[in-house]
């Protein structure tokens, strides 16, 4: 799996480390029982602070997507399972805010449901 950092955008690397690592979920690019490099080994590889990559690890495991074993390193954790109420609010909570502003900007639903759909396919395509 190839990860690209781009230190010029608004969203924070170790944000983009993740986005990029669920996006490598969605392409069935890493898979359950995956190990993901060690934070060093990410680090030195991206060129970004341990730090980052240790927080991108920690904000996945705290998703549910990965395990971090002590010693070992973080192995991909996606076995099928239902969503639940607490994970489809968190989901929910963040997508508010884009979908008020589509609406304030005068976009329709029709509008914002065929955007989404776009987005879920680009992400899918590999």
């Amino acid at each position: 799996m190839y990860i690209q950092i781009n230190p010029e955008l608004e969203m924070p690397i170790y944000e983009q480390l993740t986005m990029q690592i669920m996006i490598g979920i969605i392409r069935k690019e890493l898979q359950d029982g995956d190990m993901l490099p060690s934070v060093r080994s990410l680090a030195a590889d991206l060129g970004v602070n341990m730090h980052t990559v240790n927080k991108s690890y920690h904000q996945l495991e705290k998703k549910g997507l990965i395990q971090i074993i002590p010693k070992s390193g973080a192995v991909i954790r996606t076995i099928s399972r239902r969503v639940t109420a607490e994970e489809q609010n968190r989901v929910s909570d963040s997508l508010k805010p884009a979908i008020v502003e589509a609406i304030v900007l005068g976009m329709k639903e029709e509008e914002i449901t065929r955007l989404m759909k776009s987005i879920i396919q680009k992400m899918k395509e590999a």
